[in-house]
């Protein structure tokens, strides 16, 4: 949680920089970082996969990586990853997070990037779980490391959503601090104004699929999105 209001933060910082560079008049050109480009001509399908907390993307994740062997990330745990690796940049991530200093999203897509070349080889496709969060992210994504195949987005009423958390929290031996009603309605209602925002951008790779259902019936049109992908990308 504490990583994820970090990357939240860093967002809003690196928001506000940039207008505040535009307002200022400044005419230094803006430092791109650099990217591997590995990516970009991989044809490695990508899909970025969404829904709010407790829609069921986890359990629908682990059934793809089963079925099709395709590899997946949370940026939440590559983050996590990288500290607990003692790397030098793991420990550049603790320090910050200690100090409350911003976690930058450039920083987030390096690692990104880095996992999906060392996976390359052996992997189908990529599943990209819970990125982008916010509007921004979408096309810095797919400027940096590759344009994205498919959205699965997994539709969830806020009533079915709420329930679901309260209910794993109420069976779980721990609870987190965030898992209860108010706060969960509104993380629900941010996530819903930065996925909108999202969706909207790509309209002809959006697949919207009803979570409401048991996870078989969701399977059932997650293998038909995706077996028409591996199609398109002749990987099937």
């Amino acid at each position: 949680m504490i990583l994820f209001m970090c990357h939240q933060m860093a967002l809003e910082h690196e928001s506000k920089a940039k207008e505040k560079s535009a307002t200022s008049g400044s005419s230094s050109p803006a430092v791109q970082p650099t990217y591997g480009g590995h990516m970009r001509d991989a044809n490695v399908p990508i899909i970025w996969v969404l829904g709010g907390p407790g829609c069921g993307k986890g359990t629908q994740c682990a059934k793809i990586v089963a079925k099709y062997n395709f590899s997946h990330f949370s940026t939440g745990d590559l983050l996590r990853d990288e500290v607990a690796s003692g790397s030098e940049k793991g420990k550049e991530l603790q320090d910050m997070m200690k100090q409350g200093i911003l976690v930058p999203n450039e920083t987030v897509l390096k690692l990104l990037e880095a996992a999906m070349v060392k996976a390359l080889n052996g992997t189908v496709g990529y599943l990209i779980d819970g990125y982008p969060r916010e509007p921004a992210q979408g096309p810095e994504f797919e400027k940096f490391i590759a344009p994205v195949d498919i959205i699965l987005y997994f539709e969830c009423s806020n009533e079915t959503l709420v329930a679901r958390i309260m209910k794993r929290a109420a069976e779980s031996a721990t609870v987190r601090a965030d898992d209860n009603e108010d706060t969960l309605k509104t993380r629900i209602a941010t996530f819903r104004e930065n996925t909108e925002k999202i969706l909207v951008q790509y309209p002809t790779q959006l697949r919207r699929i009803n979570a409401e259902r048991a996870p078989e019936d969701i399977f059932a049109d997650v293998e038909k999105a995706i077996d028409e992908l591996l199609v398109k990308k002749g990987k099937k």
